[in-house]
């Protein structure tokens, strides 16, 4: 996928105030639209300059574009980084909206993001209720298991007095509870958008995201761990210890067990009704042939075990 500069689509600074991108804007539609432009490219062109200005024109989806930094290029191979967008605030979803447009804009803006339109008030007794806004948040894997209460940086944009968006920073103290699900919905009520007149505040929902793992990978409730055992621990059986997020556990090796076997501790997983189970998958490694004892001990197998790990793979020996 390749990186797009907008800024450079509409033939405006970064720095640009909203009017400025509104009058690039218009200048580049007339010049590309279709049913007046004698331009060969000119449809093409004119989709490029109307994805522009959807990120642009919003202050909410420019601020968060912004966040990519500055030293991309056009063309250049992009792939966003996973928490590229962590703890911005954004609103309600209008999927057709990303559908439309290249896959760099869906790969920003699809899925949880949308216009982020507000309402606005029509007359002097005008009521409504803020809008919903939506987050993602990264915890750790342990938080889920224990539950936790972490102070969160949120951001979003308001258009300041020069005509251009700003990020606004707080800071909310969030109680996650114990049992939460990747991608399951905190809820905090009254902290989305501001109501009109009489109207209560939106709520905030904070979409969970769990911290990548050096140790574990999770599938909905249930855990996945890769646990190294010896070659003698999985032949002749063993007893070990292995860690889990809640702690070490003791765990028996069968005999005879080869690599990737799963065994299942029940309800070792992400607590919950029910709780998920934790598997632990084997990963037999070798010791290292580093010293003569060592590269003995591996030609006495070697006699004593006239052993070929080949001998199943279709036609024989490879």
């Amino acid at each position: 996928m390749e990186f797009k500069d907008y800024y450079r689509t509409l033939g405006v600074s970064k720095d640009a105030t909203q009017d400025e991108i509104k009058r690039a804007y218009r200048k580049q539609a007339r010049k590309y639209h279709p049913d007046v432009s004698k331009e060969e490219d000119a449809e093409a062109r004119f989709k490029e300059v109307n994805e522009a200005n959807e990120v642009l024109k919003d202050p909410e989806k420019r601020a968060a574009y912004d966040q990519l930094g500055a030293d991309w290029k056009s063309g250049q191979d992009f792939r966003p980084p996973p928490d590229w967008n962590q703890g911005f605030e954004y609103h309600d979803v209008d999927p057709e909206a990303a559908a439309q447009f290249s896959d760099f804009f869906e790969s920003l803006f699809g899925g949880n993001y949308a216009g982020g339109h507000g309402r606005r008030a029509h007359g002097a007794h005008y009521h409504a209720r803020g809008e919903d806004s939506h987050a993602r948040i990264f915890i750790e894997l342990e938080d889920a298991y224990h539950g936790a209460t972490r102070a969160l940086a949120l951001k979003h944009t308001e258009l300041g007095e020069d005509g251009r968006p700003h990020v606004v920073e707080r800071t909310l103290n969030v109680r996650i509870p114990g049992g939460v699900r990747e991608g399951q919905m905190i809820r905090l009520a009254g902290q989305g958008g501001p109501g009109l007149g009489e109207g209560g505040a939106g709520d905030l929902y904070l979409e969970v995201v769990f911290r990548p793992h050096a140790l574990y990978r999770t599938e909905g409730r249930d855990v996945y761990l890769t646990l190294p055992v010896a070659p003698w621990e999985a032949a002749l059986g063993a007893s070990v210890q292995a860690p889990t997020p809640a702690g070490r556990v003791d765990l028996k090796i069968p005999a005879h067990s080869a690599g990737g076997r799963r065994l299942r501790l029940k309800g070792r997983g992400i607590p919950g009704e029910p709780a998920g189970d934790l598997y632990v998958v084997l990963a037999i490694a070798l010791p290292p042939a580093d010293t003569d004892a060592a590269r003995e001990a591996y030609r006495a197998c070697e006699r004593a075990m006239p052993f070929d790990p080949r001998a199943q793979l279709e036609g024989g020996r490879s």
